[in-house]
């Protein structure tokens, strides 16, 4: 893999203090007869300094992504798809994996790749950084889009990991990139861009077939708690709330009574501001309880 300027740059900034104070330039040099990445490229290092271009040092692949590792962010990515689903057991698991992973999250509800925080992670991504999803159906709800951004994520050098489906993760299908025949510039070059288009069309149905049988289990789990539901009504058991009944809070006795003794509506001595801080309740909640107390006083 031959890394680009800007990620040896960065590189170069880590190891290298003068490299940051002053204007740094890069020469890639590749060696044909390199057997792996390591030996097939390296990066002489310059600075201009004083109207001088000065080397510094030439580094390997491994300087170089060992530098960026130092650099690299993790993300856990966590959607949902109605503000009603509770989203914890993304977090947790991904957590559990990756402690230090910062958490993006969001409930949307359709297709399309327009999702606000994704839009916002997509615009902090570095290359080399880590997205970590529970499984590959909280990257999108469409095989063909999850596809298209597998592969753009993949050429920007974003390392992406699926808990559930960790043979798609981005890294395992790098290894399997390294038996990719490079391009020799003769006739023969058709029948290895043949063999590299098939390597790619193996792992994109394998992508393929993890969305459908993540879809399928999302499915199968809305199917059996709807059976579960129905079956539990079928016996007897009261699933929610009785339709009719109210529901009522701990603390909503004890601070109606706060207010039915000391705001001024009701005789007392304070004013809403001041009764809103003596009960520690919201804005809303404290009108509502006044409102309900105002009705059940003109109807008694």
């Amino acid at each position: 893999m031959k890394y680009s300027d800007e990620e040896v740059k960065k590189a170069a900034e880590v190891l290298f203090p003068e490299c940051r104070k002053y204007e740094t330039s890069i020469r890639c040099n590749e060696n044909i007869l390199g057997t792996n990445d390591d030996e097939t490229y390296s990066y002489d290092i310059f600075i201009l300094k004083k109207g001088k271009k000065i080397e510094v040092a030439t580094l390997r692949n491994k300087h170089v992504s060992d530098a960026l590792k130092t650099l690299l962010k993790t993300y856990g990515y966590c959607r949902i798809s109605t503000p009603q689903q509770s989203i914890d057991r993304q977090i947790r698991n991904i957590k559990a994996a990756y402690p230090n992973a910062y958490i993006v999250q969001e409930a949307f509800t359709g297709t399309k790749m327009d999702r606000p925080e994704w839009k916002k992670l997509m615009k902090n991504i570095a290359p080399g950084d880590i997205i970590v999803f529970d499984s590959v159906s909280r990257m999108s709800r469409n095989a063909d889009e999850g596809v298209e951004t597998y592969f753009e994520l993949y050429e920007k050098r974003i390392q992406l990991v699926f808990l559930k489906e960790p043979y798609i993760n981005t890294e395992v299908y790098a290894e399997n990139m390294k038996d990719k025949i490079e391009l020799q510039g003769t006739d023969e070059d058709e029948i290895f861009k043949g063999l590299n288009n098939y390597f790619r069309k193996l792992a994109e149905k394998q992508i393929r077939i993890a969305f459908d049988q993540a879809e399928k289990e999302v499915q199968d789990l809305h199917q059996r708690t709807k059976e579960g539901i129905q079956t539990a009504r079928l016996n007897g058991k009261q699933i929610g709330q009785r339709r009719g009944n109210k529901l009522t809070v701990k603390k909503e006795a004890p601070a109606k009574d706060i207010i039915m003794k000391h705001s001024k509506a009701f005789n007392g001595t304070l004013s809403d501001i001041e009764c809103i801080k003596l009960t520690g309740l919201s804005r809303n909640t404290y009108y509502k309880y006044k409102s309900e107390l105002k009705a059940a006083e003109e109807n008694s």
